[in-house]
Order: structure tokens, then sequence, then C-alpha cells
């Protein structure tokens, strides 16, 4: 035990310091009932080195964890023995560990944190495959075809995101079979005066009611049957009307105002926008316009987590349910780590943390664990001077270009699908692509 108490898990370390691991084990009542070869401080630290090196088998992580221990590198214990482990130190211990790091990292200044006071982030989910055992499917669910169970269980996740930063400031996880609309209302006590920004499938009375009780503003795009009768006309185009609960009328008391922004970006489809800030003066329909196009730093921050972190196409490894919540918590523990080192990076070159590679950061995160070169604190701030020196090499000081690339299915719905289907959905993809700004045109409501 006390040399698993030498563990670390490189830069990570900065923020997940052992005396946090140890307070919030204290806190969940999670203890060592008998000393052991994998007490739990050490499993905190073994489980967020999984989400690290996802694609690496227990063995592979826990000789990359003790390598530079010889007493310990010498003698690894099975997998079984790990499993067990994981099972005693369950899921809270990371979920609370998640709370205590996870918030809001932009300073005042950074173009694309704030909009007039009010801090922007973004609700967004996305899913994630879990192992396909009857005990996943059973809690989490996954897509059908036919009525018959299609692909692998899908644990779903829900997170409030700092556009600015990709920073989590609050996350949800629940089951495929759950809706992201109510894992969203879930974080609404965490989106005090910010700007929260969401798509069209998010829009509801009771999400609504939820955020503005909490103190927090909202900006949704909406379908075309939501909020669509004008009550009050406003000088700028935009109009007043009722989001009523569904299946009431819109002059049920129950309902919500909200201003309605409509608008094509480069004279594409009609975008509307729900939104609470309804002075037309304070709040401009045309900077609300473009502010929605915020919303997709959450899919950024998606793609770090499922792309690059945990890798493309990737399973998790949890056959147990409470360890796929475990495995899903920790992965958002080290994206959290890894964003506050871009954070940093930026703050201290001056530049948009969008010009630090997240793909540089990972790999050079994971060299810290194997090679233990960033256990103490004078380490991780030499660490952190040769990760910076490496960054602004790679930095031309220009400012980020617009590009785009084609939305398409990457991954069909199963690997038996036809050929022909299949090459539908790809064929004519074009490659990511710089372009010139979109052009953004509101559309004045029509006074009948």
């Amino acid at each position: 035990m006390g040399l698993s108490d030498q563990v670390r898990l490189g830069v990570v370390t900065r923020w997940v310091t052992p005396e946090l691991v140890a307070e919030v084990l204290e806190r969940c009542g999670v203890r060592d009932k008998k000393p052991g070869a994998l007490p739990a401080g050490f499993m905190v630290y073994f489980t967020l080195a999984l989400a690290l090196f996802q694609q690496d088998s227990y063995d592979d992580v826990a000789e990359q964890l003790v390598c530079n221990v010889p007493e310990l590198s010498a003698s690894v214990p099975n997998k079984s023995s790990f499993a067990r482990a994981r099972t005693r130190l369950g899921p809270q211990v990371l979920e609370t560990l998640f709370r205590e790091l996870a918030g809001p990292l932009a300073s005042v200044g950074p173009e694309g944190s704030f909009y007039r006071g009010m801090r922007l982030a973004a609700v967004d989910g996305f899913v994630l495959d879990a192992p396909d055992t009857k005990a996943n499917r059973a809690t989490f669910g996954g897509p059908t075809k036919n009525g018959q169970a299609a692909g692998f269980p899908q644990v779903r996740v829900v997170t409030l995101t700092e556009c600015g930063t990709h920073a989590q400031i609050d996350a949800a996880v629940g089951g495929f079979n759950g809706g992201e609309r109510e894992l969203a209302i879930d974080l609404a006590p965490s989106a005090s005066k910010i700007l929260v920004i969401m798509d069209r499938g998010f829009p509801g009375v009771e999400l609504w009611k939820a955020y503005l009780g909490a103190g927090a503003h909202l900006l949704i795009r909406a379908r075309s049957p939501v909020a669509h009768r004008p009550v009050e006309y406003l000088p700028d185009g935009t109009y007043l009307a009722k989001m009523s609960l569904a299946g009431q009328r819109a002059s049920h008391p129950g309902g919500v105002t909200v201003r309605v922004i409509e608008y094509r970006v480069d004279d594409g489809e009609v975008v509307r926008l729900l939104t609470d800030l309804l002075d037309p003066i304070a709040y401009p329909a045309a900077e609300l316009a473009r502010l929605y196009h915020a919303r997709w730093e959450a899919e950024s921050a998606f793609r770090q987590i499922k792309t690059f972190q945990r890798g493309p196409a990737e399973v998790l490894r949890s056959a147990d349910p409470q360890l796929v919540r475990q495995e899903v918590w920790a992965h958002l523990v080290v994206h959290h780590c890894l964003t506050r080192v871009i954070v940093r990076l930026a703050d201290d070159n001056g530049i948009d943390p969008d010009r630090i590679s997240f793909v540089k950061v990972l790999k050079h995160t994971r060299r810290s664990v194997v090679r233990q070169c960033a256990d103490t604190p004078t380490k991780i701030k030499e660490f952190l001077a040769v990760l910076a020196a490496k960054a602004r090499r790679k930095l031309d000081n220009g400012a980020r270009r617009l590009r785009e690339a084609d939305r398409h299915l990457k991954r069909p719905d199963s690997k038996y699908s036809s050929k022909l289907s299949y090459r539908i959905n790809t064929r004519d993809r074009q490659p990511t692509r710089r372009v010139t700004p979109k052009v953004i045109t509101l559309q004045p409501a029509i006074v009948h």
C-alpha cells in the first residue's frame, strides 16, 4: 500500500491531487477494509488512466502507471483483481471528483466566451457505445431496427459546455432510452448568469422555467410549429410568442413568453431562435443570430472526447452498468484536466484556446504518465513550460481559418449493411475545406 501511494497520473496530478482524492474518498465513504495491492486511492488514478489510455488493456495501463516503481512493476495483479477493485470503488467517487473539478475556465477577456457580460455555454449531448451485455442492455437500452436490438447499448451524456474553452461546467449521465431534454433540466442549477445555447431538440416549457428560475438566459433553436403565432411584433422585425405545454393552447397560463428571431444563412433554410432576452435594443437580433453558431463548440468538445481521447469507434470496456458510469465520469474528469492544460497554455501565450492542439496535449499528457516526469509540483511546472514551447513552435500567430466539413453517416447501423447504402452516405462527401464568412440575413416578421 505504501508503494501504491507513490503512483501519480503525470500532469493530471496538478489538479487531481492526492489530497483531493483522499477527501473525495472520505466524503463518499470508500475506505480500504484491509491492506492490499489495490487500495482505493491507487484505483482512482488507475480508473482515470483507463480513460487516458482507452485502447490499452488493464495490464498495459497498470504497467504504464508503475513502470518507475520497480517493486510494483514486477508484480502487476491480474485483470480480475482490477475489476473487483473497480467495483469496490464504484461510480460515485469519479462523479464527485468531476463535480469538484468542473466549472468555467475562461477569464473575462477571450473572444467567444462572453456576450454582454454573460458567460456563453452550450447544452448538448452525445452517446458512447458500451459492451453488449444483458445488464448494459437492460440499464441503458440502445438503438433498435425492426423491433430488434441493433448495434451496442449506449450511455447518453448531456453536458453544459463553456463555448470559449470547451470546459465542462456540469454533466448528466443516463441511458439511450432517456431523453436529452430531461438530462438537460438537471443541469439548470449550474447555469446561473450564463447565456445557454441549445439545439432544436430541447425547447420545452419545463426546461425553459428551470433555466430561467436558476438565473440563466436562453438562446434555443426551434422547429417551425413551436411558438409560431405572434402575439406582439417588435420594431426590429422579431416578435413575441407564447410557448405552451404539449396539448395546451398558447393562451394557457402555464406557458411562457419568448422572443422569436428568424434568419437565413447563405440563402439556406429559415432558422428560428427562441430567447428570453426580449429587449430588441439591448440585445440586437443580428448579434444573437451570429451568436448561435457558438453552439457547435460543444460538438468540438465531444469530438475531443469521442474521437481523440476515447478513440474513433471505440467501445467502452465495462460489462457492468455501474462500471460503465464510472468509466464515463473518468473520461469527463480527464477531458476537463486536458482542457485546463490548454487554457493555461493559451493564457500564458495570449492566444485563443482553439489554437492549441488537443491531440498534442493528449499525447504529451500520456507521455508524462509513462515517464512519471510530472509527479511533483516542480516537475509539473517544468513539463508545462516544455509543452508551451512546443505549442509556440506550431503557431503562426494568425487568426484561426474558417473551415467546414460535410455532415454524413460515419458508421452504418450494422456492419452487414449493403455496400450500396453505405456508399450513398459517404461517396459525395468533400474534404474539410476553407470557406468565406457566412452571410446572415434576418427575416422580419410580416405584420398581418
